[in-house]
């Protein structure tokens, strides 16, 4: 089995994702002062002693209300729950055991998952074991006071899960791939998260900024596992205000920099955007595989030239990423969303592979053949003794050359896409570092090669 899960449970405002930070040991949830601020669940890998589980953050629960997101929010955390091995239950110590409090450990003693009971922001031991005597009412079972700010009381609360986790031989880690799905508010990156998983994984809405922190999933299709990360809607910089949209736009950059590959939606009806263009160059900066899914392509309105128009506008638009494959999608549908995961698996396998030195001075040779490196005013040509990969994810490549100032752009992107059509580095940015050296130093490098 995967890892097991611990669910994190309570009322709006009690510190929950502060928890989660602490027990995570990260600052990935959002934190601020304002109730209502999590709505889907979000995962962090936490380790105590020997056990290492995840542990999922919930939004705020409120069963007297049915209005904006509360519905949902109960929906997340009821699904929290069903795949969860045990629950932690939080409440504010400060301010006492409440209705929202009573009402909610009525539901989780109908649960079948075990609970145990954080009593939160208990700053000093002599006060919070005062505090959390009074909430021995809930009837759920021992009150553990502690502090999610300073983590004081934490350990003892973990020992207590730990008996309810799996035994450790039973948990398997397996490699998946990280895919982050990024893009402009409202062009459907939650409903295509859900349509991919194929269950409502994240809140849905039409309102504008309703995914806020990044949400990972664990996917599995045809013995592959993917983890999904559906990320806040990215606006232009200037439109931002310090805050909670502030914060998870740092989450998206942050799912970005730790993803094997970015799917970046586009709204088809909008076309793709100086915002898109930006989010698409953040991607290839940081050195992640790259696809592309124009979302939104049922309402369209199409005619026998609609396909090649369109084709036009992205080739004019991403005239920088003629190497990632692009898929026309409706999320909402479900139309070809099956094949994105096939774009997603090529472009992953292009950004980690390793070419042998041998073979990539094979394609050197063959493209010096075909077009020679560009002669200097003074009549000096340019030559290009050699290349080595020297890492991968994403694959860069050194080149030795006797000047590289004699090697414009143009040469170079002609080195570029030959690599790309020979070596299969589609869906992936690829990095090659121009290194100048003396004849006599390739001489000795490659002599030394061969004794070897």
């Amino acid at each position: 089995m995967a890892l097991p899960i611990v669910a994190v449970i309570g009322r709006p405002n009690v510190g929950k994702s502060t928890l989660v930070n602490r027990l995570g040991a990260s600052r990935e949830a959002i934190v601020h002062d304002e109730p209502g601020i999590t709505r889907d669940r979000t995962y962090q890998p936490s380790f105590w002693r020997d056990r290492d589980f995840l542990v999922v953050d919930t939004g705020g629960l409120v069963f007297d209300d049915d209005t904006e997101f509360l519905p949902f929010i109960r929906e997340q955390a009821l699904t929290a729950l069903q795949e969860a091995s045990a629950a932690i239950m939080v409440t504010d110590g400060q301010l006492g055991v409440t209705a929202a409090d009573e009402a909610i450990a009525q539901w989780l003693r109908q649960q079948p998952v075990p609970v145990l009971l954080a009593v939160n922001k208990c700053e000093s031991l002599e006060q919070g074991l005062a505090q959390a005597a009074e909430f021995w009412s809930l009837s759920l079972g021992e009150p553990y006071p502690i502090s999610s700010i300073h983590g004081s009381g934490t350990g003892d609360l973990l020992d207590a899960v730990l008996p309810h986790l799996p035994p450790v031989d039973t948990i398997t880690v397996e490699e998946e791939t990280r895919v982050a799905i990024v893009g402009r508010p409202n062009v459907g990156k939650s409903t295509l998260l859900n349509a991919l998983v194929g269950e409502p994984r994240a809140i849905v809405s039409p309102v504008a900024g309703t995914t806020r922190d990044s949400i990972d999933t664990r996917f599995e299709c045809e013995g592959k596992v993917y983890r999904l990360i559906d990320t806040a809607g990215i606006r232009r910089k200037k439109q931002v205000d310090y805050g909670v949209e502030f914060f998870s736009i740092n989450r998206a950059f942050k799912a970005i920099r730790r993803c094997d590959v970015v799917l970046l939606v586009i709204d088809a009806v909008d076309g793709i955007t100086e915002q898109d263009q930006k989010l698409a160059d953040r991607a290839i900066e940081e050195g992640r595989a790259l696809a592309i899914a124009i979302n939104k392509w049922d309402a369209v309105e199409k005619d026998a030239h609609t396909i090649y128009e369109y084709q036009r506008h992205i080739k004019d638009r991403f005239y920088f990423l003629d190497w990632a494959e692009t898929t026309f999608i409706s999320a909402q549908t479900g139309q070809r969303v099956n094949k994105l995961l096939g774009c997603i698996d090529r472009a992953a396998a292009a950004h980690r592979r390793r070419v042998s030195t041998a073979v990539i001075n094979e394609v050197i040779e063959e493209a010096v053949r075909w077009h020679s490196p560009p002669t200097s005013r003074q009549g000096k040509q340019g030559k290009l003794y050699y290349g080595t990969q020297v890492s991968s994810q994403p694959p860069t490549i050194a080149l030795f050359v006797n000047d590289p100032q004699r090697f414009k752009d143009g040469y170079r992107r002609y080195i570029e896409r030959q690599f790309r059509e020979q070596l299969e580095f589609a869906g992936t940015p690829l990095r090659l570092l121009w290194r100048g050296r003396k004849t006599r130093d390739v001489e000795r490098t490659m002599n030394r090669a061969v004794k070897v």
